[in-house]
């Protein structure tokens, strides 16, 4: 089950940097390509909001 960022994000980069496999891009809010997550939960570790979360 592959992660997602939700609207709280607030862009801070964190999870980006921390991301072992590269599968989180910038935009507006930042984006998870749920093809290369590997559910790991680092950038819900990371986020100072929790905006990563489990898809359901």
């Amino acid at each position: 089950m592959a992660y997602r960022i939700s609207d709280e994000c607030i862009a801070c980069g964190a999870c980006q940097q921390e991301c072992p496999v590269e599968a989180i891009s910038e935009g507006d809010i930042f984006v998870i390509d749920p093809e290369l997550c590997i559910d790991c939960g680092t950038c819900a570790d990371v986020c100072p909001v929790g905006a990563p979360t489990p898809e359901e």
